[in-house]
């Protein structure tokens, strides 16, 4: 964190779009200030691309006018019925030909917005709009450290307009809202997610009667589109510890509403003097772990839900004590459920979370024995691609506070991955599926599909992944050959 006189803000908005924008706002007679996370990211020392725009007057105006000076070298997208424009400035004039990502390099955005004030319905979060000036734009902004301004016109260039203290925020790691936040949360609900993820992102702690008011208002979350609610869950989950945000998300009460299936792990039962772990925390632990060696948010997801069928299976075992038999099969059916709730895609990213969590107990399983070739082939066979990111999730998972007990595992878990290296390194996809198929056992037998084929075909399978044969032709049809006798099968003439 640095502080920073006027003079300072001055010097380094000293670049061209700033100067520019500031000619443009001057030569319309309008205040301009940029706002935001731009101005918050100055003083964290942080790099941003998120250039806003507050204009007392219109900022759809500002950028019109913005877009003549630069001519070719800028784009200009206005939205009227959010009295929004944006200006995209190019490194060098526009040329239509180029390809995008050729065009679009080294481009920045400049969003502008006419000051405004906000009022709402309780049943929305759709706001009443009106102009307005800067002090009512400040007070609708979400929290005090995103409620700072500098103004960028001539006279008054590089001037902190920060009405509510965000500095002193900023300086002392907290979140809190400008004005009442009982009312900022109930206004708008999907502000009470932000405030998490912001605590969580920039590891600052949520001021009490801000956090206070968070569950009070925990309920309104529901008038909040799945799509919204998920895009903050992801941006908490691809943070640098995400744990942080979903123990603030369940010590304020919205985690239940919103991901009641994680929700739900955050119980420890006791029977017979006998009491299984948190499961809640445990996962958060194993999520942070794999946070640590992954960016991937699908596989942060996988680890976010792996245990998830915990719950619905537990049982009481008088001699095993706690059970979790099949979680991970009972775990891997609600994936589904939950991104058609959330709105999440349907296509392979869930299928790679539905399949991390179906297998993330095979490795463990593994680890926990002898490391048998065949074993590590049934595992890489059903996690085909994936096996990687598997065993990422799987190394998060051994989260056993008895060290010998762990250290055993991570021995184990590296004799997993050397077998698995081996496997690829000979083309486990070519050795792993048996070189005759379905359709030519249908052939040989003169079968239709049915259970006899799907005999044959897994009767091969079995002897390709434990390595009783080679996977070749021949002596995989003098196997072929014994077991369809079994079945009282002939070869078709």
């Amino acid at each position: 964190m640095q502080d920073y006189t006027d003079a300072e803000l001055a010097e380094i908005l000293d670049k061209d779009i700033f100067h520019l924008i500031s000619e443009a706002a001057d030569s319309l007679g309008m205040e301009c200030y940029v706002v935001g996370g731009y101005v918050r990211d100055i003083f964290l020392e942080r790099p941003s691309d998120d250039i806003d725009c507050v204009v007392v007057g219109s900022g759809i105006k500002v950028a019109k006018k913005l877009k003549s000076m630069l001519g070719r070298k800028a784009s200009l997208s206005v939205f009227k019925n959010f009295g929004t424009a944006q200006v995209k400035v190019y490194s060098s004039p526009y040329d239509a030909s180029l390809p995008a990502e050729e065009r679009e390099k080294g481009a920045v955005e400049v969003e502008f917005v006419g000051a405004r004030k906000e009022s709402y319905h309780r049943d929305s979060r759709k706001p009443i709009v009106e102009d307005g000036t800067l002090e009512d734009d400040q007070n609708r902004r979400d929290f005090t450290i995103n409620a700072m301004a500098i103004c960028l016109n001539k006279e008054r260039f590089g001037e902190l307009v920060d009405p509510f203290g965000g500095i002193d925020d900023l300086y002392d790691g907290i979140i809190r809202t400008p004005l009442d936040p009982d009312i900022t949360f109930s206004d708008d609900p999907l502000r009470m997610l932000r405030c998490i993820r912001f605590a969580t992102r920039l590891n600052f702690y949520i001021e009490d009667e801000t956090f206070d008011a968070l569950q009070r208002n925990a309920e309104r979350i529901k008038i909040i589109s799945g799509e919204r609610i998920a895009e903050e869950l992801n941006k908490i989950l691809l943070t640098r510890v995400p744990s942080k945000g979903f123990v603030d998300l369940q010590r304020c009460g919205l985690l239940p509403l919103i991901l009641p299936e994680l929700s739900n792990m955050d119980i420890v039962e006791t029977r017979n003097g006998r009491a299984h772990k948190n499961n809640f925390y445990h996962t958060l632990e194993v999520l942070d772990n794999v946070a640590k060696m992954s960016d991937s948010l699908w596989l942060r997801w996988g680890a976010l839900l792996h245990d998830i069928g915990k719950p619905k299976s537990k049982r009481w075992d008088p001699v095993a004590g706690w059970t979790f038999h099949a979680h991970n099969i009972i775990g891997a059916k609600m994936v589904p459920g939950l991104f058609r709730r959330l709105k999440l895609p349907l296509d392979m990213k869930m299928k790679f979370v539905q399949k991390m969590v179906e297998l993330h107990m095979r490795p463990i399983a593994i680890a926990d024995d002898v490391v048998t070739d065949s074993a590590v082939r049934r595992l890489v066979n059903d996690a085909g691609d994936d096996i990687d990111a598997l065993m990422i999730l799987c190394e998060g998972d051994i989260t056993s506070k008895n060290q010998i007990r762990k250290q055993r595992f991570l021995d184990n878990y590296q004799l997993v991955r050397h077998k698995i290296d081996d496997l690829k390194e000979k083309d486990f996809k070519r050795l792993l599926q048996p070189v005759i198929d379905g359709n030519e056992i249908m052939e040989m037998y003169g079968l239709k599909p049915s259970r006899e084929v799907g005999i044959l075909k897994q009767y091969l399978k079995d002897a390709v992944l434990d390595n009783r044969v080679e996977n070749e032709r021949e002596p995989l049809l003098l196997l072929l050959e014994e077991k369809a006798q079994e079945l009282g099968l002939k070869i078709s003439k």
